[in-house]
């Protein structure tokens, strides 16, 4: 006999993850698929990484570590804070876990109660909403569009606010449209959230190291609301860690406790070797960045130069991340043969049975018609998957 509980029932699985496995699927069947799904960089751990990791091994980093991460972890995430952004976090208000999605699972778990609202600008990475759903919290998504670049405005967001809102997940450089807030338009979303005291602002800064125009800001730098900003990063993307799930919130004091409170009675510590590995990361040769935003940024130029080039789509260019959220609403409605396109799922399922690509369709970021194309790949491939995807669009009719 089966009996899930309602809230499982009431997930969604993740597309991102779904699209990855049916590209894997067709791969081990033979077929030569470009997997353009993942938001993962495709550059190996750097070398003064590994050997970190490594040495823990030999140094015996086999048993349980504090359950809020090492201290010299904390210390080191909170150096990095000062000195890259500004920011003064004591190591007792961080919190080290398993990925940057499990710290955002503790911080929405221990800040929403249920039938609070959390305000979502879409497109919107897929886990947010339905980490918002676990807590039986209540979503409230702020619609954008890609002639205004896919950005909230500050009138929007005044627009959102309810007596029930509890907080604003916001995440720049943003999975899945590479879109970048600028100071100034920060500011313009914290005036309008100074006004309002019991707001908290849950903000994912994991693409930090991944911007093209200038430095990363970050909303937690304006005093006006600094205290009720959670910030929300870790060493995958910028270091090519995704493997060693590391992640990490900064915030209020109270707010870490509670999240130690709950990761003890779920996974406990992050794993005591790979956090050695991110002290590594945190604290070494940091050369690695630039030479990984350099190649992001050609890849970047590379794909869009294709895509801008199909008549009826149209793509922003992104500012950060390692995607392109191209909006193919005119090939909606269109055929090959049998097979007819009602919406983006069906585009995502027809380039990669037919085009052998795989990408994710809009539709799991709230943004029907769009597609994210992840360009974490080599020069070679996406080349080779442009010219796919030009041949699978032009064959619908």
């Amino acid at each position: 006999m089966e009996k899930l509980s309602a809230r499982i029932k009431a997930l969604s699985p993740s597309a991102t993850i779904a699209m990855n496995q049916k590209g894997r699927d067709l791969k081990e069947k033979g077929v030569d698929v470009i997997n353009l799904s993942v938001g993962e960089p495709d550059f190996n751990t750097p070398d003064h990484i590994k050997e970190a990791a490594k040495k823990a091994v030999d140094d015996n980093f086999s048993f349980y570590a504090p359950v809020p991460g090492y201290p010299s972890l904390r210390q080191a995430i909170a150096d990095k804070l000062k000195r890259e952004n500004n920011l003064d976090f004591a190591p007792a208000q961080i919190v080290v876990s398993t990925g940057a999605k499990h710290a955002l699972a503790n911080v929405i778990e221990c800040l929403v109660e249920k039938g609070e609202e959390v305000i979502i600008p879409a497109p919107y990475w897929v886990s947010y909403a339905e980490q918002v759903k676990i807590a039986e919290g209540v979503n409230v998504f702020i619609e954008t569009t890609v002639d205004a670049e896919f950005m909230m405005t500050p009138e929007q967001l005044r627009a959102a606010i309810t007596p029930k809102t509890r907080a604003l997940l916001l995440c720049s450089p943003s999975n899945p449209t590479g879109s970048v807030y600028t100071r100034d338009e920060l500011r313009a979303i914290a005036d309008v959230l100074a006004e309002y005291e019991d707001i908290f602002v849950i903000s994912d800064e994991i693409y930090e190291h991944i911007t093209f125009d200038g430095d990363h800001e970050s909303i937690a730098q304006f005093e006006n609301i600094r205290e009720r900003v959670i910030i929300i990063n870790g060493v995958s993307k910028a270091y090519a860690m995704t493997g060693y799930r590391i992640g990490y919130m900064a915030g209020p004091e109270w707010l870490a406790k509670a999240c130690t409170k709950l990761q003890g009675q779920v996974t406990s510590g992050a794993t005591s070797i790979a956090m050695q590995a991110a002290l590594a990361a945190m604290t070494g040769d940091q050369s690695c960045l630039k030479e990984m935003k350099e190649a992001f940024l050609r890849r970047r130029d590379l794909v869009l130069n294709h895509v801008k080039d199909i008549d009826g789509v149209k793509c922003t260019t992104p500012g950060g991340a390692f995607y392109v959220f191209p909006d193919f609403s005119s090939y909606l409605g269109k055929s090959a043969g049998d097979r007819k396109i009602n919406d983006s799922m069906d585009l995502s399922i027809y380039l990669l049975e037919v085009g052998h690509i795989a990408t994710v369709p809009g539709s799991a970021f709230g943004a029907e018609g769009c597609v994210r194309i992840s360009y974490a790949n080599s020069d070679e491939n996406l080349e080779k998957a442009m010219v796919r995807l030009k041949k699978a669009l032009a064959a619908l009719s």
